[in-house]
């Protein structure tokens, strides 16, 4: 089967495009494990199904590096549209696409010709426990709360921007913190369906550092999603402003928290390889 491998910002995904290209029978859980083992496969933080929609102009499907399905990927859904845009499976530069956590809307930004960014509408942060989803009462928020993992006292704040987050501003951001903390707070009996965990460190009001443990796949260079959770958990507890500049391991993003509390967020998605892999 035929394959384009993408990144954004060293967030890394085997693409496939079911919508001109009529794939094999595959358990996509279990294709996922084998592609993107970085030893025996092609290597990837995620595999990417590119479907056909009757709800958007195309749709996705995530699946982490352990086989489980994601909900939703920031970065992720930067590399469909530059996909999709550069092949035309969508009118124009604006792209409505469906994932499992509802529509995002998204925009090609390109400068003389070529892609230079891409802008997504992430939707509105999910701030009940409920909705995360997260133990407790159904209502409530959890702001700066209390959290115990390997001996260590910290604070976290959970959002969901249609996967969950943990963010935490306490800990730093070093590979060794992020290793050590990063699996038991995904674990942890909080959260019944894992969570990602978001490690910040506060430059200014308008910047800061993000390090990223995600549920199923370790360490990574880059969550779009968890980018976005960070700015919202930043406002909630007074430590940015509603627009900042979030740099991680593989690069820049820019998010904002807009007045009619939906989430934008714009950065790069780039194009590495194609090629072909046994189905």
């Amino acid at each position: 089967m035929r394959f384009t491998k993408m990144h954004g910002i060293g967030n890394d995904f085997v693409v496939l495009d079911a919508v001109t290209e009529e794939l094999p029978a595959v358990d996509y859980s279990d294709l996922s494990q084998r592609v993107c083992e970085r030893k025996f496969g092609v290597g990837a933080d995620g595999l990417i199904v590119i479907l056909p929609s009757k709800i958007g102009d195309i749709g996705m499907r995530m699946f982490n590096p352990d086989g489980s399905e994601a909900e939703m990927c920031g970065n992720g859904v930067r590399c469909v549209a530059r996909y999709a845009h550069e092949r035309r499976l969508t009118d124009g530069s604006t792209i409505r696409l469906e994932t499992a956590a509802g529509i995002r809307t998204l925009k090609v930004n390109t400068k003389k010709g070529m892609i230079e960014s891409v802008r997504v509408d992430m939707g509105r942060p999910i701030l009940e426990r409920a909705g995360i989803p997260m133990r407790g009462a159904e209502t409530e928020r959890a702001i700066d709360e209390p959290l115990r993992v390997a001996g260590r006292r910290l604070k976290f704040t959970a959002v969901s921007m249609g996967n969950p987050h943990a963010v935490i501003f306490d800990a730093g951001t070093s590979p060794a913190i992020v290793e050590q903390l990063g699996p038991p707070i995904e674990q942890h009996r909080l959260f019944p369906k894992r969570t990602n965990v978001q490690f910040v460190e506060i430059q200014s009001t308008s910047e800061a550092v993000l390090a990223t443990w995600e549920r199923g796949a370790g360490a990574t260079l880059a969550c779009g999603t968890g980018a976005c959770a960070a700015l919202v958990a930043g406002v909630l507890t007074g430590r940015l402003g509603r627009r900042a500049l979030l740099h991680l391991p593989g690069g820049d993003l820019e998010v904002e928290w807009a007045g009619d509390d939906r989430v934008w967020m714009t950065g790069p998605a780039v194009e590495v390889f194609v090629g072909e892999y046994p189905g």
